[in-house]
């Protein structure tokens, strides 16, 4: 009987989208970097359980994400990502497929930096304007002319949500991220004086879905009533031009965060975790 877990190529992706799709919320993550050539280049970033029926994924590259991964699919994909990676800086998605998996690579990986357990998945498709909630008209997409205003600005971000700076030394590689986000019409700022005060980013687009990332408020701004309006603005934006279903997820301990999403209309869907490492 052939193994039943190896890694995926090109030739994959339409099955493997397929398994993203039980999902598509959960799942736009690794859904969106498949679409975006994940399974080319002979690089083998998915891995992919299938026997008897049954199908679930594992994407492993600087994120160890799994997709669909019930009870006993963990103890093979588990083993498949340790010998095809030394380490990680995470683990994420639906705990109930992290914090398994993370039991199983804890022993060559481990300890974690930190374990986030608890993180709401937060969803709407309804614009913000039905709800009642006004919009901040001066959020829009980032201009390539601002990136020098953007980075330090997902920097700070960066820093504040993980612990750590998303570089050290040369930012080179780091602004090539963040310039590729602005090129592509998916960071969302709003810019008083020169400085960022807002920021959101379109991280994922798959399966009619787009999730935010790195939603940021600067800190001389915070408590002023910046965040509901802007985050209106955003969802609206997206709900327009990107996709009709919107989600993020969230540290259940940030309660400001919470609030200002549930007050734009955002409902919880279900449970993310998170295993820094």
């Amino acid at each position: 009987m052939p193994a039943p877990v190896r890694g995926l190529g090109l030739s994959d992706a339409t099955r493997a989208l397929e398994i993203c799709g039980r999902d598509p919320v959960t799942n736009v993550f690794v859904a969106a970097r498949i679409l975006e050539g994940g399974l080319g280049g002979g690089r083998n970033s998915v891995l992919g359980y299938e026997r008897d029926g049954r199908a679930g994924l594992c994407w492993t590259s600087a994120n160890v994400v799994p997709v669909e991964v019930d009870e006993d699919m963990v103890e093979p994909l588990a083993a498949k990502v340790v010998k095809r990676r030394a380490w990680a800086s995470s683990l994420f998605g639906p705990v109930d497929q992290v914090l398994p998996l993370w039991e199983r690579l804890a022993p060559q990986w481990g300890p974690a930096r930190e374990v986030r357990h608890n993180q709401p998945v937060l969803t709407t498709t309804t614009p913000p304007a039905l709800v009642g909630v006004p919009l901040d008209h001066a959020v829009r997409p980032a201009t390539i002319e601002e990136v020098d205003l953007v980075v330090p600005a997902a920097a700070a971000m960066f820093t504040e949500e993980i612990g750590y700076p998303p570089y050290r030394g040369s930012d080179r590689a780091y602004r090539l991220s963040v310039g590729a986000l602005v090129r592509d019409g998916r960071s969302l700022v709003r810019i008083e004086d020169g400085q960022v005060i807002f920021k959101a980013d379109i991280g994922s687009v798959a399966l009619d879905v787009a999730q935010i990332q790195g939603v940021w408020v600067h800190p001389r701004w915070r408590g002023r009533g910046v965040a509901v309006p802007a985050m209106a603005a955003v969802v609206d934006h997206v709900l327009r031009h990107v996709a009709p279903t919107v989600t993020l997820y969230v540290n259940d301990y940030n309660a400001p965060a919470l609030a200002t999403y549930r007050h734009v209309g955002f409902v919880q869907t279900g449970t993310f975790a998170t295993v820094l490492l």
